[in-house]
C-alpha cells in the first residue's frame, strides 16, 4: 500500500508531517490510536487518509459547533462531498434526509450530546463505522467532569457500532489526561504517539501591573500600535466585550467571542477573523478550535488561565506558519482570586447534589426553578446513575482537590524567575532540548522581531450581531 500515492491523489501534498504516516499505519492496521500532535501539525488529515482506504464511515466527536462546521467546509473545499455534521443547524427535514440516508457518508460529524442519544444510536447501528474519532480528546478530561458529562459516555457507542478502531486526537495532554483518555474510550492498549509540544517560534512574555486598570491602558497601548491578527483571552464573557469594545473605541477592528452568543454569530465572527476582516478577537477559551489562521501574531491572555493544558492549546494557535509569535500573560494583583473561582464554579455544590438525588423528577424542576445550575443537573445526573450521593459529594470534592492543582500550577508562572518553556515542557513530562534565541522573559526577548507598526486600516466597525446586521441590510 503506497500511502504517499494515496496522499497526493486524494489531497494533493507530496509527503506527510511528523507523525502522520506512523499513525495512519497503525489505524489501517486495526489499533486503536491516541495522537498527540500540536497545534498546525495536520492532526485532521490522521483520520482523512484513512477514510480513503477503509470500508464504511468515519464518525468524527467534534466538541463545538463552530469547529464542526469548519470541518464540514474544509472537507468540501478539498472536493469531498460525501460529508454532514449532525448538528442544531439542520431543520427537522435536512435531519430526516441526512438520517435515513447516513451509510452514503464517509465523513459524520457529530457532538458527543447528540451521540448519545437513543434515535441517533440506533441510525448509526445500520451503517458500517470503520473508526470512531475523538476530535480535541483533551475535552474528556477538560470538559467531561465540569459541564459536559456526555463526554464521559462516548464509549456507550463502540458496542453499538461493533466496536470500530478508535483514534484520539488531541495537541495536548499530560500523562494524567491521556490515561483519562485511556479509561472513558476504553481502549486498553493504544499505540501512543506523541511528537514534542515545544514551538520554538513561540516566545513566552509576562507583564505585571499594581492594577486592573493600569493592565487594559498597556493593553490599549500595545493593540494601537501593534499588529495582529491576535487573539486576546478573558476569564469572563463581560471580560471579553468590555475590552473589545475598548479597542473598538480606539479605532481598531475588534470583536468578541463567547459561548453566551448565538450560534451563527460565533460563527460570523469566527469567518470574519480568517477573512482578514478582524484584527483583534476578546474571547474567553470559547475560541480557537478549528481556527485555521497561520499567521496569528499575538496570543495575549489578560488574566491568569484556568490550567496549564488550555494555557498551552491556546498559545499554540500563534504563529502557525513557523513565523516568530509572542504569547503574553498579563496580571495584575488580584487576579489569584478570580482563578479560584473560575475552576471551582461549574463544579456542583453539595446543596444541588442533594436536591438533585433527592428530587422525585429526577432535578429537572429545580433547574426550571432556579434552585438548580444547568450545568450541576448535568453533572450529577450523570454520576447519580453510577454512584450514591455521598460517593457523588467525594467525586465532586475530588475534582475541586485536582482543579486547585491546576490553578497552583498555571499560578507559577507569574512567580518562577527560570525558563518558562522549561517550566511548561516539565508540566508535560518533557524535556527541553534547546532553547530558542528568544525564548522567554526570563530569558531575555528581542520585542523588535515580534512587534510590527499597525497598517492603516478603515475607521473599526461595531460588534456585529444578528440584529445590526439585519439593520444594515432592512430600510428604516
Amino acid at each position: 500500500m503506497n500511502l504517499e500515492k494515496t496522499l497526493y491523489d486524494a489531497y494533493g501534498f507530496t509527503s506527510f508531517r511528523p507523525g502522520q504516516k506512523e499513525v495512519i499505519e497503525k489505524i489501517l492496521s486495526g489499533e486503536d490510536v491516541i495522537a498527540l500532535l500540536p497545534t498546525g501539525m495536520g492532526k485532521s488529515m490522521c483520520y482523512q487518509l484513512p477514510a480513503q482506504l477503509l470500508e464504511g464511515s468515519v464518525l468524527i466527536v467534534s466538541p463545538l459547533l463552530s469547529l464542526m462546521q469548519d470541518q464540514v467546509a474544509q472537507l468540501k473545499k478539498m472536493g469531498e462531498k460525501s460529508v454532514t455534521a449532525i448538528n442544531s443547524f439542520l431543520d427537522a427535514q435536512e435531519r430526516s434526509a441526512v438520517l435515513n440516508n447516513l451509510g452514503s457518508y464517509r465523513f459524520i460529524f457529530i457532538s458527543p450530546e447528540m451521540l448519545v442519544q437513543p434515535y441517533i444510536k440506533s441510525k448509526l447501528r445500520d451503517i458500517r463505522i470503520s473508526l470512531l474519532v475523538a476530535d480535541e480528546a483533551h475535552c474528556i478530561s477538560q470538559w467531561g467532569f465540569d459541564f459536559r458529562p456526555d463526554y464521559l459516555r462516548i464509549s456507550e457507542i463502540l458496542p453499538v457500532l461493533g466496536h470500530p478502531r478508535v483514534l484520539a486526537l488531541t495537541a495536548t495532554a499530560t500523562a494524567k489526561v491521556t490515561e483519562e483518555i485511556k479509561r472513558y474510550l476504553k481502549i486498553s492498549e493504544p499505540f501512543i504517539y506523541s511528537h514534542p509540544m515545544d514551538r520554538k517560534n513561540i516566545a513566552y512574555d509576562c507583564k505585571k501591573f499594581s492594577n486592573g486598570h493600569e493592565k487594559l491602558e498597556w493593553l490599549r497601548q500595545f493593540v494601537k500600535t501593534n499588529s495582529g491578527p491576535g487573539i486576546i483571552y478573558a476569564g469572563t464573557r463581560n471580560k471579553s466585550q468590555q475590552i473589545s469594545e475598548l479597542l473598538n473605541q480606539a479605532g481598531i477592528r475588534a470583536a468578541y467571542y463567547h459561548g453566551g452568543m448565538e450560534h451563527q454569530d460565533r460563527i460570523f465572527v469566527q469567518q470574519q477573523f480568517q477573512n482578514g476582516e478582524l484584527e483583534w478577537v476578546c474571547s474567553t477559551n470559547a475560541f480557537g478550535m478549528g481556527v485555521h489562521i497561520p499567521d496569528i501574531r499575538h496570543v495575549i491572555h489578560f488574566q491568569i488561565p484556568t490550567s496549564i493544558e488550555g494555557y498551552v492549546q491556546e498559545v499554540g494557535r500563534a504563529g502557525r506558519d513557523g513565523s516568530p509569535a509572542l504569547a503574553t500573560l498579563l496580571y495584575s494583583a488580584g487576579d489569584e482570586e478570580m482563578l479560584e473561582s473560575l475552576v471551582l464554579d461549574d463544579l456542583p455544590t453539595r446543596n444541588e447534589i442533594s436536591e438533585i438525588f433527592r428530587s422525585e423528577d429526577g432535578g429537572g424542576q429545580l433547574v426550571s426553578q432556579g434552585i438548580v445550575r444547568q450545568t450541576s443537573f448535568r453533572i450529577v445526573s450523570y454520576w447519580k446513575t453510577r454512584l450514591t450521593e455521598q460517593q457523588t459529594i467525594r467525586q465532586i470534592e475530588q475534582q475541586k482537590v485536582e482543579k486547585i492543582k491546576q490553578s497552583a500550577k498555571i499560578k507559577k508562572l507569574i512567580t518562577i524567575d527560570s525558563c518558562f518553556r522549561e517550566y511548561l515542557l516539565d508540566c508535560f513530562d518533557e524535556q527541553l532540548d534547546s532553547k530558542p534565541a528568544d525564548c522567554c522573559i526570563n530569558d531575555g526577548l528581542d520585542y523588535s522581531k515580534f512587534l510590527s507598526g499597525r497598517k492603516t486600516i478603515a475607521a473599526a466597525t461595531k460588534t456585529v450581531t444578528w440584529q445590526n446586521r439585519l439593520d444594515a441590510i432592512l430600510p428604516c
